[in-house]
C-alpha cells in the first residue's frame, strides 16, 4: 500500500464523500491531514474518525472561492502541522441544467467554486509548497470534462476548465518539484447522490438509484473509498514519474459502453 508517512496535506472539501474518502485513506497512509470545508459539522466528524483510528488531523472553516478565506486557512495548516506537501483540490458543487435553462446566478457559482476556487488554493498554497521543496496536486475533474453528459452544461465547463489547469500546472512547475494529474470519476454513491434523488424521485428513489448504477457498464457506482485509494496513490512517491496525468475512473463507461 502507498505512504505518506510524514506528509502533511489539505484536503478541500474534505468532510464528506469523495472528500472525506481521500482525507481517511491519506491518513491511514501516514499523513496529517487538514480539512478546508464550509460544512463545519461534516468535516468535524471525518477528523473525529480519522483521529479514532490514530490518525491525525484538523479542520479550518474555509471559502475556497475567497483569497482571504483561503490564506487564513493556509496560515492555519501551517501553524498546526507545518507547510504542506500535497494538495487535494476536491471541493466542488453540482449543477442540473443546459445552455438555455441554466441561469446566469448558477453559471457563475458553479465557476466560482469549481474554477476560481482551485485557482484560488493554487494561487496561495502552491508557493508554499515550492518553498518547501516541492509536492503533489491532485485536482478532482470528471468525466463530464471529456464526454457529453445531459443537463451537466455550467458543471462539464468547470470540469473541463480544472482538466486543462491540471497541465498548465504540471508544465509550469515541474522545475520546482510540483506534480499535477486529475481523476475524472463516473458516477460516485455520495451523499449528493441519494440527496438528488430524495429531491427529484421521492417516490421511486430505489428503481432510479438502480438506473443509475446500471449506467456504468460495470453495474454499479463507484466507492468513494475507490478513489480515495487512486488518489492515495497519485499523491504517493509510488507515482513519483506520473505528471500531467488524468486518470478515469468510470467502471467502463467511457470505452465500453455497446
Amino acid at each position: 500500500m502507498s505512504q505518506l508517512s510524514g506528509k502533511i496535506a489539505i484536503v478541500t472539501g474534505g468532510g464528506s464523500g469523495i472528500g472525506r474518502a481521500i482525507s481517511q485513506s491519506f491518513a491511514s497512509g501516514g499523513a496529517s491531514i487538514v480539512i478546508f470545508d464550509l460544512d463545519e459539522s461534516a468535516a468535524d466528524k471525518t477528523v473525529s474518525v480519522i483521529q479514532a483510528r490514530g490518525g491525525k488531523a484538523t479542520f479550518v472553516k474555509c471559502d475556497v472561492s475567497r483569497a482571504d478565506s483561503v490564506m487564513e486557512a493556509l496560515r492555519f495548516c501551517q501553524s498546526a502541522f507545518g507547510q504542506p506537501n500535497i494538495l487535494v483540490n476536491n471541493a466542488g458543487i453540482a449543477n442540473i441544467g443546459t445552455a438555455t435553462t441554466t441561469s446566469e446566478e448558477e453559471f457563475d457559482r458553479v465557476m466560482e467554486v469549481n474554477v476560481k476556487g482551485v485557482y484560488m488554493c493554487l494561487h496561495h498554497i502552491l508557493p508554499a509548497m515550492i518553498e518547501n521543496g516541492g509536492g503533489v496536486v491532485l485536482n478532482m475533474s470528471s468525466i463530464a470534462a471529456v464526454t457529453g453528459l445531459k443537463d451537466r452544461f455550467a458543471y462539464s465547463a468547470s470540469k473541463g476548465a480544472v482538466q486543462t489547469l491540471t497541465l498548465a500546472v504540471a508544465a509550469d512547475h515541474l522545475d520546482e518539484n510540483i506534480r499535477c494529474n486529475a481523476i475524472c470519476p463516473a458516477r460516485v454513491h455520495t451523499p449528493f447522490v441519494d440527496g438528488y434523488l430524495e429531491k427529484n424521485y421521492p417516490d421511486n428513489k430505489e428503481e432510479m438509484f438502480e438506473k443509475l448504477s446500471a449506467v456504468q457498464p460495470i453495474g454499479r457506482m463507484a466507492k468513494p473509498d475507490e478513489i480515495g485509494k487512486l488518489a492515495l496513490y497519485l499523491c504517493s512517491d509510488d507515482a513519483s514519474y506520473v505528471t500531467g496525468q488524468t486518470y478515469n475512473i468510470d467502471g467502463g463507461y467511457l470505452n465500453l459502453r455497446g
